[in-house]
């Protein structure tokens, strides 16, 4: 990913925090079939290996998981992301622009074929995502025998995370007079998306005026 050095994010903990809060990612691999991608959920072992493991499941029918054990893999975390209108500057001589912010992550991917380690997997990521509503579901109420057919239709793996690239183009490389401009005016359009944006761009020109 190309990251001029103004948007750079290198924070280790920072990154994780992004992984976790958009854990809907995207896996690219290479095998014998080419390129292919698939976007599944992942959950973050922070304490796993020297940067943290990735561990997620796919269907068994997925050609993907048959040709990629032990072979690289690029998993891509998508934030937040926002159209930058040059009017919003309020100046001359400026142009379009994208806002965002994105993580890829490059690892070593591994096919668990363990049965009792992928329910545990499932147990976690089941237990995250039903947390804060109003009845939870569990991966215990299917019976045995739904349950055993569940598993067998999937295919676990793990990423161990080599390297990790941040990248939040927040419009750092304008003055923070422009800055505030854009973040009034996304504040102004509203939507979710503009306005995640907007609340990104706060922190840094708070860190910048500090």
């Amino acid at each position: 990913m190309y990251i001029p050095s103004s948007f750079s994010e290198t924070d280790v903990d920072r990154l994780h925090e992004f992984l976790e809060a958009n854990s809907f990612a995207t896996l690219i691999t290479e095998g014998e079939s080419g390129i292919i991608a698939s976007h599944l959920p992942l959950l973050l072992d922070r304490g796993a290996g020297d940067r943290g493991i990735l561990l997620g499941h796919m269907a068994r029918a997925n050609v993907q998981w048959r040709e990629v054990d032990e072979a690289e893999a690029l998993v891509i975390f998508h934030g937040p992301h926002a159209y930058i209108s040059p009017a919003w500057y309020a100046e001359e001589n400026v142009v379009p622009t994208w806002n965002y912010v994105a993580v890829h992550v490059y690892g070593k991917i591994r096919i668990v074929s363990d049965q009792d380690v992928l329910l545990q997997t499932l147990r976690k990521m089941v237990e995250k995502y039903e947390r804060g509503t109003s009845s939870p579901w569990s991966i215990d109420e299917p019976d045995d025998g739904f349950l055993s057919s569940l598993l067998d239709s999937i295919v676990g793996f793990e990423v161990a995370i080599d390297r990790i690239e941040g990248k939040w183009k927040l419009s750092q490389n304008h003055t923070v007079a422009r800055r505030t401009r854009v973040v009034d005016a996304l504040q102004t359009r509203g939507g979710e998306q503009a306005c995640a944006i907007a609340n990104l761009m706060k922190v840094t020109i708070q860190k910048d005026v500090e």
